[in-house]
């Protein structure tokens, strides 16, 4: 991709996260009601997150978190990439206790911050996993590392992080340990294994890479002038050129759009957390805003003798229902929602005309022709009662069915409109050429529906 279009990428990206969080920032303005400042404490951790990782993008950081079981070298491969002891590792399971982070500097374009965490299969390990998932969604891409065939255990924690939909590149660490046959071998089974049960075709070149982080020292045979001869153990610089051009292939090619898009994902979730926080905190509020006006619209169609004013009168009804709830929820009513629920209105209302219909067929003639008819005949009275009875209650129900569509479609609408999280995460999966790292996770990045 071009600077151009990463640079677009990220310029969307930034303006989605800027308009959600200017749509809940109101919850938090002096004079809102206690109610609204409830609200607002229990949005505190997504607003945060949107917060942080808005600063992310404006400050253009990549963040890859190495994973892995212990004593497979995951700060070992860091360190190595950083070409200096800074994360501690030693023959000790369990050196890394939490994850810390560090920055890399391999060139003047990219910001790097380098993740190390805790083995995923250490003692507490509930809690640690628990930091794992935590750590995957902040990262934007992730190494995996291994020092040989995948065990169960790894796999497991393969398929786990492989649902963070984050791009993952497979590190084969202590080649050094393998003949030449047995590591390739090796290789060619972590290819198939290595993209889990979610990618259909093998890991491509740039997604497993062997290094050998901390290669075993070497005894060498050294002889003196005198003749002399002695033994010692040679240390053998990493073999670490690989990663680090596959990493930097990735960052350049596609590192902004990288960072757009997962900023787009973690903004999703947390504007879908936020919604269903919403509509669960005023749930007998609303239950009681849509039993009101399915009330409301059961009179109103009962009433009116005239066919086209039924339908009428309940679309006007279902409108100011579904605005009282947005109003009650404060969230935001963009395009999509908007569509989805018209289609639910209008089918409320052609089920309106269906109950005038049917009554007419039953009764022999509709409200209107009773009303008129009465005069002559009060029997026609009856079956003006019999049509309204049906007709309130499928215009009562019609109602409940809308406020109910205007909940669901509330929640999910909140993340598309023009700049909605979903939208553009669409738009940027739509632009991603082929050859790139981002195109073949886009079935499980723009699983937005």
């Amino acid at each position: 991709m071009s600077n151009n279009q990463q640079e677009t990428h990220l310029n969307r990206a930034r303006a989605s996260l800027r308009q959600t969080l200017s749509w809940y920032n109101n919850l938090r303005k002096p004079g809102q009601s206690s109610h609204n400042n409830d609200l607002a404490g229990l949005l505190k951790p997504e607003l945060e997150m949107l917060n942080a990782t808005l600063n992310k993008l404006d400050h253009n950081v990549i963040r890859i978190a190495a994973f892995g079981l212990v004593s497979r070298g995951k700060s070992a491969v860091l360190n190595a990439l950083l070409g200096q002891k800074i994360l501690q590792t030693g023959p000790l399971n369990g050196v890394t206790q939490y994850p810390r982070s560090v920055r890399w500097s391999p060139s003047d374009k990219v910001q790097i911050e380098l993740i190390d965490t805790p083995g995923l299969d250490e003692i507490a390990g509930e809690i640690r996993a628990q930091m794992a998932r935590d750590v995957a969604q902040q990262a934007d891409l992730i190494l995996f590392i291994v020092s040989g065939d995948i065990t169960r255990t790894e796999y497991q924690a393969l398929l786990e992080l492989r649902k963070s939909q984050k791009p993952l590149i497979l590190v084969f660490n202590k080649v050094d340990l393998y003949p030449d046959t047995d590591r390739e071998a090796v290789y060619r089974n972590l290819q198939q294994l290595g993209a889990g049960n979610l990618l259909e075709k093998p890991l491509q070149p740039d997604e497993i890479v062997m290094v050998a982080a901390e290669p075993a020292p070497l005894e060498v045979r050294v002889e003196y002038p005198d003749g002399k001869v002695d033994y010692e153990w040679e240390n053998l610089p990493p073999k670490i050129d690989e990663l680090r051009q596959i990493i930097l292939t990735i960052l350049n090619r596609e590192g902004r759009s990288l960072l757009a898009l997962n900023a787009l994902v973690q903004a999703r979730e947390a504007e879908e957390i936020i919604a269903q926080k919403t509509i669960d905190a005023r749930d007998e509020a609303a239950e009681e805003l849509i039993w009101k006006y399915a009330k409301y619209k059961a009179v109103a169609v009962g009433l009116n003798p005239v066919a086209i004013l039924d339908v009428i009168s309940g679309t006007i009804v279902d409108l100011a229902l579904i605005r009282s709830l947005s109003k009650l929820y404060g969230l935001p009513m963009t395009g999509y929602e908007a569509a989805k629920i018209l289609q639910t209105i209008l089918f409320s209302s052609g089920s309106l005309l269906l109950g005038e219909l049917a009554t007419s067929l039953v009764f022999g003639l509709g409200k209107s022709a009773a009303v008129v008819t009465s005069a002559d005949n009060p029997g026609n009275i009856a079956g003006f009662l019999g049509s309204a009875v049906v007709q309130s209650g499928i215009a009562g129900y019609g109602a409940y069915t809308v406020g109910k569509a205007a909940q669901v479609y509330l929640k999910k609408g909140c993340t598309w409109g023009q700049f909605g999280a979903s939208t553009v995460i669409q738009e940027i999966l739509a632009q991603v050429p082929k050859d790139t790292i981002l195109f073949r996770l886009r079935q499980e990045l723009g699983n937005t529906k």
